[in-house]
């Protein structure tokens, strides 16, 4: 009518594009559009395409890809709606994975010898983008990878071009790790971990009071099953001793190196020891683990309750005696210690045993009252007079695998073209329902079957 005015229709907003010193060699037009690849830059066509069936897009970045001759799109879809794209062009590789208001993109670089991976994030209520601080180490990148979002908190990658049992890696993104980094750095953290076929076997952590025994039985241990324990190396900043060899008695490492790695989470425990620092990492017992070992930790009570605060997954045992009065007379009958060191050792041993009783610290407790007898129980609690069963292995080592689906905790990976030819299984289940661990140690627990395996 005449006199009305019309009010003014809202502008529409888009995802910005991504920066040209993030591209490295992709076309102009190649740009997220909420997780669906686009190889055009209208951004009102990539805003509808994002909400387009499974096949027609498909069926259109095909057709598109062949007129303006781009890179080929191949995009995964979950239900109906794509969960991850990727873009591969010479030299490199282009990932978009959403999870909630967020698109994390992922690309490869390969200079020379060299490959890596670029973070980014795209926030997609302030769209703007986030360059996060990056933990963990990456994957060897030998060839291209997929991605899929495992929940709000991990992002699952296979890699190409390795052993299957070694092409899983996890980005964690909201874990209760990554949100400790986030507070104590105040800025956005992402973090890798290396996810590892079947469940390995738990560390071992015992404590005791100075004179309870301990050392003799874990002696004892190491003694009669060689191939079932190790010990993890420790790292220390004081300088090497005569005869001392690096990643043998120690880990020699620089303060600064291993200020850093503690203040990254990277240290179970740690203490300050005439003016050196002396700790032991994740990575020296994940090693330990790795080999098919049980990883012996031979703490004090403080280191115990740090290694119980980390995501390591381990069994604690704390060894006693039978009485404080039958303590203080073992200490006394070594002939090694001063009257001050004793009573010394003493004071500590009292609270190290009020500190034992502390609920969710410790699981098991140990009287040495008598050593055979102590030292049975304690084999009966790592059951290791109990018949091992032999594990039902993968028969799987080669083959290139991309992800095809994902339906609650399992995961569908599909083989490259000839890979079943040359005996692999063509379809695979990944189970991610008994993962445990995770940065910034090995995320354990991955299970894989063929397709048609119950």
């Amino acid at each position: 009518r005449k006199g009305r005015i019309k009010p003014p229709r809202p502008r529409r907003r888009f995802p910005p594009p991504i920066p040209s010193s993030f591209l490295f060699d992709l076309p102009p037009s190649s740009v997220p559009g909420g997780g669906l690849a686009v190889d055009r830059p209208a951004a009102p066509s990539a805003a509808r395409g994002i909400r387009r069936s499974a096949a027609r897009s498909r069926s259109r970045a095909s057709a598109r890809s062949n007129e303006t001759n781009l890179p080929p799109i191949t995009a995964l879809f979950m239900g109906e709606e794509a969960v991850e794209f990727r873009v591969e062009t010479k030299g490199c590789q282009q990932n978009a994975v959403d999870v909630g208001n967020k698109t994390y993109v992922f690309s490869r670089s390969d200079d020379g010898s060299k490959s890596s991976i670029t973070i980014k994030i795209l926030d997609k209520l302030t769209q703007t983008w986030v360059v996060p601080t990056v933990l963990g180490k990456q994957p060897t990148l030998t060839k291209s990878l997929s991605a899929i979002p495992v929940n709000d908190e991990k992002i699952l990658f296979v890699e190409k071009g390795v052993p299957l049992i070694d092409s899983f890696w996890f980005l964690e993104i909201g874990t209760p790790f990554v949100k400790q980094q986030q507070k104590i750095k105040g800025v956005e953290v992402v973090v890798w971990s290396k996810g590892v076929v079947g469940v390995g076997q738990k560390p071992v952590v015992i404590s005791g009071p100075s004179g309870v025994g301990k050392g003799t039985l874990i002696a004892k241990l190491m003694q009669d099953y060689p191939s079932k324990f190790g010990f993890s190396v420790s790292h220390t900043t004081r300088s090497p001793r005569e005869k001392e060899i690096d990643g043998i008695h120690y880990h020699f490492t620089e303060r600064s190196k291993i200020e850093k790695d503690i203040s990254e989470g990277k240290f179970l425990e740690f203490a300050h020891v005439h003016g050196n620092v002396y700790g032991t990492s994740i990575e020296a017992v994940e090693s330990v683990t790795d080999e098919g070992k049980r990883c012996i930790l031979d703490i004090d009570v403080q280191g115990a309750r740090s290694v119980r605060a980390s995501s390591l997954e381990a069994i604690f045992i704390f060894v006693c005696p039978p009485s404080f009065e039958e303590l203080e007379k073992r200490l006394r009958a070594r002939g090694t210690e001063t009257e001050e060191q004793i009573q010394k050792r003493l004071r500590n041993a009292r609270a190290e045993l009020d500190q034992s009783n502390s609920p969710g610290l410790f699981d098991h407790l140990l009287v040495n009252d008598d050593l055979e007898t102590c030292y049975e129980n304690l084999k009966k609690l790592l059951s290791l007079d109990e018949d091992e069963e032999d594990s039902d292995e993968l028969s799987i080592k080669e083959g290139n695998y991309s992800i095809v689906s994902k339906v609650n905790s399992e995961i569908l990976l599909q083989s490259e073209t000839n890979e079943a030819e040359k005996g692999a299984a063509n379809m695979l289940v990944l189970d991610l329902s008994s993962l445990t661990g995770g940065a910034p140690g090995r995320t354990r627990g991955l299970q894989i079957r063929p397709v048609n395996s119950s």
